[in-house]
């Protein structure tokens, strides 16, 4: 271990123990991640709100999760599902109002839930004040808040927007501004001092209305090149992450002192946490936002982004746990989210997909580290079918249809087997995306009187893992044997065993251990012995 590192534990350490009321709940918590849009709707325009979540706030409770991270519930241009912000220290109308979210917050802490919000500090909407001022005047205090380039013929460089397209856009008056994103989203400069002292007002706003944390979007960006050098190649969605190939627009080295300041703000609030987007194809340069006086955590995506492959989960595992634990920080473990395919389509579909995404549930959830779920992967949903002239993601309209956008993965939650499926009031308006007719079928009403269904074994999963500390706060061992991942989770009092078989053949695990849980009704037990299935995982009980 560095000095540095021992420095910076024994810091931590310290900090602890001079507040006894701190709980690194955040280490192993189960975090459910709320669409806002999407989730539910109090008042009949449509759209999910504040006022929505909260009357559901009794559902999370009873699901056995620990924490809520709400995306982007902020004032917004609307050019990208809220995380263009035009002010970072308001509520959206559509949403509520502040004093709706202080409510959400009260609340959910009666409930025993933490309340953790998104924050994108990378870029802002093109409505924001700052932008709009600098594009009124080039010499304005403002202008030098975002990336400008004086007019010419070509872009300053060869960077593309992850949406599709150049990443530089003109003004009116001819000059070039940079976004990595949409063109509505002009990225922010972050050697401006005056871009860090805002959001450093922003999330003691918030810190002070009671909320447990943030999530960052795009933690890996914010600096860019100082002298906007070419990239070497181009990002391929197909790898893990970025890497050398986007080496002037992401990953600088001055990033980390910003989290360093954002942790030192964080500490004066207990309880609290910062989870960072960071997507690198380097799961060592992962973890380097999540050094003991960085971020609480980094989202690690290799599970996210693996086919169902033995190997491949397994290579996540391993390497998640090995650089994590180079830093002394916790994994954070990801299945789905609002920007990819919904796990039961990417896993094959159908029937196979269900039972895939039923499998990697209990993988994931067996885990030592904390556990994000994307709300309605606890129901199953697969990924939908928007209609071209419904959708509204930038992806699709920036490729040109190429590439069909993250809409299908944003649907509204069914709740019961109405017409409107529950998620907004009788005779309310038509939802912001259309919803599927068979969405009913998914709905919660309905899962919670099947014994068999994805809801209840989460649920049950959820229960387990709080009464079992080896699942989610073991440590954890990964071995492999043909189509089988086995994880042993080793607790003070007891040893757990996921074992995954990601074959097409049933297979014989032997054990006289006992089966906590099982993926599959499927899973059958006699004396030293488990059959288990294909496409089947089961938590075994050793001691």
């Amino acid at each position: 271990m560095s000095r540095r590192l021992a420095t910076m534990r024994t810091s931590t350490e310290q900090q602890v123990a001079a507040h006894p009321s701190l709980s690194p709940w955040w280490r192993s918590a189960v975090v459910y991640q709320v669409y806002l849009r999407s989730f539910a709707d109090s008042n009949g325009d449509g759209i999910g709100d504040l006022a929505g979540l909260r009357s559901r706030l009794p559902y999370l409770s009873w699901l056995g999760v620990d924490a809520l991270w709400i995306n982007p519930h902020y004032p917004s241009g609307g050019a990208d599902g809220g995380y263009d912000i035009a002010d970072y220290r308001a509520v959206d109308p559509d949403y509520g109002d502040v004093a709706d979210l202080e409510a959400l917050v009260a609340d959910a802490r009666r409930l025993g839930l933490k309340v953790v919000l998104d924050v994108v500090p990378n870029h802002t909407s093109d409505q924001h004040p700052w932008f709009q001022a600098a594009l009124a005047d080039p010499e304005a205090p403002e202008a030098s808040r975002y990336h400008f380039a004086p007019a010419s013929e070509e872009p300053p460089n060869n960077w593309r927007s992850l949406f599709g397209g150049p990443a530089w856009s003109r003004t009116p008056d001819g000059r070039w501004y940079l976004h990595l994103f949409a063109p509505e989203q002009p990225d922010l400069n972050w050697r401006d001092p005056a871009v860090a002292a805002d959001f450093e007002k922003t999330l003691r706003f918030w810190l002070d209305r009671g909320v447990s944390g943030f999530r960052v979007d795009v933690a890996y960006g914010l600096f860019k090149d100082a002298e906007l050098r070419d990239n070497p190649g181009t990002y391929s969605p197909t790898l893990f992450g970025h890497g050398p190939e986007q080496a002037m627009t992401w990953n600088q080295p001055e990033v980390h002192d910003v989290w360093r300041r954002w942790r030192e703000i964080t500490d004066e609030y207990p309880d609290t946490m910062i989870v960072g987007e960071v997507c690198l194809a380097d799961p060592q340069e992962v973890a380097l936002y999540s050094r003991p006086d960085e971020m609480h955590q980094s989202f690690c995506f290799r599970l996210l982004k693996s086919g169902w492959d033995t190997e491949a989960f397994a290579d996540g595992v391993r390497s998640a746990l090995d650089a994590f634990g180079s830093v002394g920080a916790p994994v954070s473990w990801v299945l789905g989210n609002h920007d990819k395919d919904r796990q039961v389509t990417r896993f094959g579909g159908g029937a196979l997909g269900t039972a895939r995404a039923r499998a990697a549930a209990l993988l994931m959830l067996s885990l030592p580290g904390s556990a994000y779920l994307y709300a309605g992967d606890e129901l199953g949903l697969p990924q939908a079918v928007v209609p071209d002239e419904a959708k509204t993601d930038p992806i699709f309209f920036r490729s040109g249809g190429a590439r069909a956008g993250r809409d299908g993965c944003r649907i509204p939650m069914p709740w019961n087997d109405t017409a409107g499926v529950g998620f907004s009031p009788d005779g309310a308006a038509d939802p912001w995306l259309p919803i599927p007719a068979d969405w009913s079928g998914y709905a919660v009403s309905a899962q919670t009187r099947d014994g068999g269904s994805m809801l209840t074994l989460y649920r049950r999963a959820l229960a387990l893992r709080a009464a079992h500390p080896a699942l989610g706060s073991g440590e954890a061992r990964v071995e492999t044997a043909g189509d089988v991942l086995t994880v042993h989770c080793a607790g003070d009092d007891e040893t757990v065993r996921c074992v995954v078989n990601m074959g097409t053949e049933t297979v014989l695990v032997r054990t006289t251990g006992t089966v906590l849980l099982a993926s599959s009704t499927s899973v059958r037990q006699s004396a030293g012995s488990i059959a288990l299935p294909p496409n089947t995982a089961a938590w075994i009980s050793e001691d």
